[in-house]
């Protein structure tokens, strides 16, 4: 029987993480690169990818930033290529890059419903096609973790038609590829995050309170709903992640983890 420390280790192994320059994301990646990994961080913001990657390197940890825009098939494959030119392979790829601008459907555009559709969905399957390319290529398998949310599963607020609509495509798209990749041990599950606070939420909190509204009482109402008492943070999602991206999950596939104190009981 493998020791639990060999289990979560992580050494040698290299890891995409889109999004990974703050909030979800860079939780995950600091907990791969804590566990061993080399960590690509990849979001459309240049400074902050590097921040971020400093911000591991300044711990010892191996971190490089690769700024990609998903939703740019170009991009995507620059992505995969710079992290094979500086790591030399892709053994973990973490789709966790999305946006969720609230608009209700009676102000909703094509553009706005495409945009939202243009990173979530069609980003995880650019980025898995191509990572898993090179994954077959090295044929020493590989895990894919996908963000998806717990509005894969259940609507939160009323505003994210587009982004419930790209979360649930998600969710398909990962079942049914776990399916074509396992013969090739590569193995794709899901995380849906709850009530995370990071800098994203909180931003989206204070662009849909009313003027005159209390967010302090919003949020404290939004609490009781939770049976934990808390949000989560982000490194409530990379503990999960980890347990995704090492042989503690050798025999999963195709499988959703719902991480949301929670939330969905109620």
């Amino acid at each position: 029987m493998t020791n639990v420390k060999d289990l979560l280790n992580l050494k040698g192994k290299t890891a995409i993480i889109t999004g990974g320059a703050e909030g979800i994301g860079f939780g995950i990646a600091s907990r791969l690169a804590e566990a061993g990994a080399n960590v690509i961080i990849a979001s459309r913001n240049p400074e902050k990818d590097q921040m971020a990657a400093d911000a591991l390197k300044s711990k010892g940890l191996s971190a490089f930033a690769v700024p990609t825009d998903v939703s740019v098939e170009d991009a995507v494959r620059n992505l995969v290529s710079e992290t094979v030119k500086v790591f030399g392979g892709i053994d973990i790829l973490v789709n966790n890059a999305g946006i969720f601008p609230d608009i209700p459907l009676k102000d909703m555009a094509l553009a706005d419903f495409q945009k939202v559709i243009d990173v979530n969905l069609n980003g995880v399957f650019l980025c898995t096609k191509y990572a898993s390319e090179q994954m077959i290529k090295q044929n020493r398998g590989g895990k894919i973790i996908n963000i998806t949310s717990i509005d894969a599963l259940h609507p939160s607020m009323i505003g994210l038609a587009h982004y419930d609509a790209s979360k649930h495509g998600v969710w398909g798209f990962t079942k049914n590829i776990a399916l074509e990749l396992a013969p090739y041990k590569i193995y794709i599950n899901a995380i849906a995050p709850g009530g995370i606070i990071t800098p994203g939420v909180q931003k989206l909190q204070q662009n849909i309170m009313p003027s005159g509204v209390d967010t302090k009482t919003v949020l404290e109402a939004f609490l009781k709903k939770i049976p934990m008492g808390r949000f989560g943070d982000p490194d409530d999602i990379g503990k999960v992640a980890l347990f995704l991206a090492s042989d503690m999950s050798s025999y999963m596939t195709g499988s959703q983890i719902v991480v949301d104190g929670g939330v969905l009981l109620t």
